[in-house]
């Protein structure tokens, strides 16, 4: 190993918490063969993508990336070049990329990141590979767990998804649900607690549906209270959330616990239940807001925050008009906002009646202009008031200062000693606002 002494790695993720996920797993992979991360691709000997293909503005900014990547193999003929992840596991996608991409050493699917020490080693020995299952073959546990030493880490407890919304490629490519051991899950948490971590993020692609391969049950609120249990953790988020098996049972042990962060990611996607039908997302607006009156209910003061697409084929300006009603009804602190975009393989792209780019930019205008209002308007309505705080270190805009999160998320900014950092401390808020608050520390 003496030889791999000093050869850098620089990885690249897109997309998603699972993507970034797995682009650490990639990461540690390469560290266990010799290399150390870098952020400087002029002097990288290996250069990792892991991919996203959920909307087509990710793909372009890939294809650009990898575009770029080429010239530095010209000056660098040495370099190796990897791409892994759903852009890669799309069907009929690696023929295509690879005829585009000559330059590409390694190319893997989703389902083989485990075996991406064997593809590096083909590749450092001048091999062009590619390795994409259609089905995982190998067993959940058989990747590196998450990284530790660092203060926030996100564990994976479940892969895929069933649930073929009709805009989604995500089924297509990362397979179907499968959930992981919840002893397997708790004990890399305690690892990861005592290399430091204080807060963990659980991901999957629908949080809410864990568990229902087990027998006897051991469902998502069962796990979360488990993981509640573990000593020096400090606070527990998740992440996604679908609405149509968001249980009371889950709303009341976050309620109950003690480090589970009040905080719901529920996407609602549209407010029309029309369009709501035609994305096969299983539930309608009523059903929705009576998820979000009960959460309200039992955690008066949760945060909410969502997804919606604009321009789903099929959209009139009634359904439109819905979805900003539910906007106004809602009092989501923020909301991730996208334009309808064809992902070749689901049913939405075959759909008639699809939407132009003018009138999707023309309604995306709009709803980002009052959620932008609402936005403001909740951490408005925070000045004056004290929260705690998980410091997560310097700001990346002024050193000088401290960042972190309240239990809902919402990121402060405030001076304190660089000692606080991993700690919770109550801070007042002075200043909001569309995205960030300022504050001070309560003495």
């Amino acid at each position: 190993m003496d030889k791999d002494k000093g050869k850098k790695v620089v990885t690249l993720a897109y997309g998603c918490q699972m993507s970034e996920r797995d682009a650490e797993t990639l990461t540690q992979i390469t560290r266990q063969e010799g290399y150390t991360s870098s952020d400087d691709l002029l002097n990288a000997d290996l250069v990792i993508i892991n991919t996203c293909c959920v909307r087509e503005s990710a793909e372009n900014k890939i294809l650009g990336k990898i575009g770029e990547l080429k010239k530095l193999k010209e000056k660098n003929p040495n370099l190796k070049i990897a791409i892994s992840g759903c852009m890669v596991q799309q069907p009929g996608a690696l023929e295509r990329l690879q005829k585009r991409a000559p330059h590409i050493d390694i190319w893997a699917g989703t389902h083989n990141l485990h075996d991406f020490s064997a593809l590096l080693h083909q590749a450092e020995q001048g091999a062009k590979v590619a390795e994409v299952w259609q089905e995982p073959k190998m067993p959940l546990e058989s990747t590196p767990q998450a990284e530790k030493g660092k203060l926030q880490a996100n564990v994976n407890i479940m892969y895929g998804c069933n649930n073929f919304c009709s805009y989604c490629i995500v089924p297509h490519v990362r397979g179907r649900e499968r959930s992981r051991k919840p002893e397997e899950i708790i004990q890399e948490i305690t690892d990861l607690v005592s290399s430091g971590c204080r807060e963990v993020t659980l991901l999957g692609q629908n949080v809410n549906s864990y568990g229902k391969e087990f027998s006897p049950v051991y469902d998502f609120a069962d796990l979360l209270h488990d993981v509640d249990q573990i000593p020096n953790l400090l606070r527990i988020r998740f992440i996604t959330s679908h609405p149509k098996d968001l249980s009371d049972k889950l709303i009341e042990t976050v309620a109950g616990g003690n480090k589970l962060c009040e905080h719901f990611h529920l996407p609602i996607q549209s407010g029309s239940n029309f369009i709501l039908e035609r994305m096969n997302r299983k539930y309608t607006r009523e059903y929705y807001l009576s998820r979000v009156n009960k959460i309200h209910e039992i955690l008066p003061k949760a945060s909410l925050t969502t997804d919606i697409i604009v321009g789903f084929p099929g959209e009139s300006e009634i359904d439109f008009e819905q979805t900003l009603e539910i906007m106004n009804m809602i009092h989501y602190s923020h909301a991730f906002t996208f334009m309808y975009s064809k992902r070749s393989g689901t049913l939405a792209a075959e759909m008639e009646d699809q939407i132009s780019l003018d009138v999707k930019k023309r309604r995306l205008q709009r709803l980002m202009s009052v959620q932008n209002v609402k936005s403001l308007a909740w951490r408005e309505e925070m000045i004056g008031k004290t929260y705690e705080i998980l410091v997560e270190g310097p700001s990346r805009t002024n050193p000088e200062r401290l960042v972190g999160r309240t239990r809902g998320n919402e990121l402060v900014v405030f001076k304190g000693p660089s000692e606080f950092v991993g700690s919770l401390v109550n801070i007042r808020i002075t200043e909001a606002g569309t995205w960030t608050l300022v504050g001070n520390i309560e003495e």
